[in-house]
């Protein structure tokens, strides 16, 4: 695959992390940013991304913000990163709210009545698309939409959403996130909260939000972007939504995705590119060559050996991840590596 381009799904699997002559913000006109875990975590910003990202955008580079979080609207969240120190607009800001509103208008007439289960992010979203938001199932809504309404959410809109699906009202769901990092931890999500409904009505509601399609497709439609860069920390949102919509992603280690999970991700979830923070924007990315029996990167080398894989060498701990991702891809093909890289991964603290 080309540094920049579009994956298509003819080319082989990604067996190892691709390398960069360029800086990520030169080779890449846009930033499609995930925000909890790669901007910010627990309501702060999160080390080098204020400076990281004030100079990739002085460059040139756009930057857009791109979440599964339905609950705030873009304004909130753009006043939010603008605290931060990460000047922001709301039309910098795309979210799983706007993605879902837009599937909505796509299947029922402007001025639609749709039940709302969530916070003031979907209202604003189905308002800008047309549509009437309601809060009775006994409303006559021709749609139910679901998205996360924050701790708070009363159990009684579950039962509402609930009764309108059972009636053949057609569901749909922003995402379906399991969790929701928190400032004390890892807080339920909406996906939780659509397991609820499901549960209760057997059916199973069109989703919106990363990895799916539809929100990849809102993202280009906002930015215009012609060569855009996932970044993201999610092996399961952010990476896989990045391939399938077939546009090159970075994997930064700020978030929920350790080594160990990234040695054995499948191939719809491996990064073209793995760094430890935002400031591998703006680096060129080391390239991992073959080697005997194995890779090497920068100065670590690994291969297989019986039944686990095994680093030598010395240098930066990243290009150690990416050499050991390397092999472990190469070995695992189309499926998942069940090699032991617990040593290796321990040598480089990660």
């Amino acid at each position: 695959m080309s540094q920049t381009g579009s994956r298509t799904r003819s080319e082989p699997v990604r067996t190892r992390p691709a390398g960069s002559a360029k800086p990520l913000n030169v080779s890449y006109d846009t930033a499609l940013l995930d925000l909890d875990g790669v901007v910010y975590a627990g309501g702060k910003a999160i080390a080098y991304a204020v400076e990281s990202l004030d100079t990739a955008r002085s460059d040139g580079m756009r930057l857009a913000y791109v979440t599964n979080n339905a609950l705030r609207t873009p304004d909130a969240v753009a006043a939010h990163l603008t605290e931060l120190g990460i000047p922001a607009d709301a039309s910098d800001v795309i979210t799983s709210a706007q993605a879902v509103a837009r599937l909505v208008s796509e299947q029922v007439p402007s001025g639609a009545r749709v039940l709302v289960i969530g916070g003031e992010g979907v209202r604003v979203a189905l308002r800008e698309r047309g549509l009437e938001p309601v809060e009775s199932a006994d409303d006559e809504p021709v749609a139910v939409v679901q998205g996360y309404g924050g701790p708070d959410l009363a159990w009684s809109r579950f039962a509402e959403a609930s009764y309108a699906v059972a009636r053949g009202v057609p569901w749909f769901a922003s995402n379906t996130d399991l969790t929701i990092p928190s400032g004390r931890g890892i807080a339920p999500g909406n996906g939780a909260a659509v397991e609820v409904v499901r549960i209760a009505t057997g059916a199973e509601p069109q989703v919106a939000g990363k990895p799916l399609p539809p929100m990849h497709r809102e993202t280009i439609l906002r930015t215009g972007a012609e060569r855009p860069l996932v970044v993201g920390d999610r092996l399961d949102t952010d990476i896989e939504g990045a391939f399938n919509g077939g546009v090159d992603s970075l994997l930064v280690l700020t978030g929920v995705t350790d080594g160990a999970q990234l040695l054995a991700a499948r191939p719809e979830h491996r990064p073209t590119y793995v760094d430890g923070d935002l400031r591998g924007l703006l680096a060129g990315q080391p390239e991992v060559v073959a080697e005997g029996e194995g890779f090497r990167c920068g100065g670590f080398s690994a291969a297989v050996r019986g039944e686990a894989l095994v680093l030598e060498g010395e240098g930066d701990a990243l290009d150690g991840l990416r050499v050991l991702c390397a092999v472990a891809w190469a070995q695992a093909g189309d499926g998942v590596c069940g090699l032991d890289g617990g040593k290796a991964l321990a040598r480089l603290g990660l």
